[in-house]
């Protein structure tokens, strides 16, 4: 039997509730599928990692971390730290960094028995992961931001050739295994310069995919099609800032942020992560929707699968899609989405249909 060692990282608010639920819905699908065996690494990170080493990422966890196959990684509450932590690189953000974890890939599908904005979603945004109009992430030491009068703050955005072209890649390569549908979402008419060579290498790479049908849209342009026909797009390519904004926005329209699960990865290493964040408002009411992170988690286990070639890591996360949406069409359904379950009688209901799959 292969085993694999994947890190659990907790982190803040409701982490600590759907981290736990993801890891009890991965050990049933991985059961049901057979012949593969997780050894589960918990590392500090987050406001309890601050109290007990004075770090939101010790460097253990980063050591730690690069021995592992893959891990978990839950919300943070950056805001929310004292400082100086506050004002750094928040956790999620160090660890992509440390990685370079270029690229965010970030899908948004409906639910059959689920309010829906646009019923029949089902699409996935490619956001590149390391430039941008993100600041913290566009320069190898610094913030990226600096003031060099009290009343005046700038912000770096940096586009290179070699970030958009791996980043494409991915995204072609994505398109050509789904419904070969690419768009490419930038703001050339104003952002010449950056987002217009963003637009210029996507197009120069589309001529080796001519299999994939490529159009692109103007940042703005681009959040009213998601509102009104977000069911004729397959694949989004796009910068940072722009990726973030409109996962979110996706994720709604799908549902509720709640299922908005995503994976950060580099050609070695990947970190599931849900798109939501610790909702501190809720945090230990057992009333979270741990469907993003379930997910997440099942977009790991598919990224090792086809890295190691191990089909049994495939079927698992295939048998936990298709869990989460059974479980999801017979009417169990946490508050976010219209029903009464809690946080671990949701995951325990996936983890019960995960099993009767088999």
């Amino acid at each position: 039997m292969t085993t694999y060692r994947l890190g659990v990282l907790e982190g803040d608010g409701i982490g600590p509730e759907i981290v736990p639920a993801s890891v009890l819905v991965v050990d049933a699908a991985l059961a049901a599928a057979g012949g593969t065996a997780i050894d589960w690494v918990g590392l500090p990170l987050g406001r309890s990692a601050i109290d007990a080493y004075g770090e939101a990422v010790p460097e253990s966890t980063l050591t730690a971390l690069a021995g592992l196959d893959g891990w978990l990684l839950g919300p943070h509450d950056s805001a929310a730290y004292p400082e100086p932590h506050r004002s750094r690189l928040n956790p999620s953000g160090t660890i992509r960094k440390h990685f370079d974890l270029f690229a965010n890939i970030r899908p948004a599908k409906s639910f059959d028995g689920a309010d829906a904005v646009v019923a029949g979603t089902d699409l996935v945004i490619v956001r590149e992961n390391t430039q941008g109009f993100y600041a913290d992430r566009s320069t190898y030491k610094g913030s990226g931001e600096f003031m060099p009068t009290p009343d005046v703050a700038i912000a770096m955005g940096i586009i290179t050739r070699a970030a958009v072209e791996r980043i494409a890649i991915e995204a072609f390569e994505l398109a050509r295994r789904r419904r070969k549908q690419l768009t490419v979402v930038h703001k050339a008419n104003v952002l010449k310069m950056t987002t217009g060579l963003f637009l210029d290498v996507c197009r120069e790479l589309a001529a080796g995919y001519p299999d994939v049908a490529v159009d692109d849209f103007h940042i703005d342009a681009m959040t009213v099609h998601l509102v009104r026909r977000a069911d004729d797009f397959d694949v989004i390519v796009t910068e940072n800032m722009f990726g973030d904004i409109l996962s979110d926005l996706a994720g709604e329209i799908a549902g509720s942020l709640g299922i908005a699960p995503s994976v950060n990865s580099s050609h070695e290493r990947a970190m599931a992560q849900a798109a939501h964040g610790s909702a501190p408002d809720i945090a230990g009411q057992d009333v979270a929707n741990p469907i993003a992170m379930i997910l997440s988690s099942a977009m790991l286990l598919d990224w090792l699968g086809a890295r190691h070639h191990d089909a049994t890591l495939t079927e698992a996360a295939a048998l936990i899609e298709t869990g989460v949406a059974d479980t999801v069409r017979a009417g169990t359904r946490t508050r976010d989405m219209g029903g009464t379950a809690g946080t671990r009688d949701f995951a325990q209901a996936v983890a019960d249909t995960v099993k009767g799959l088999r």
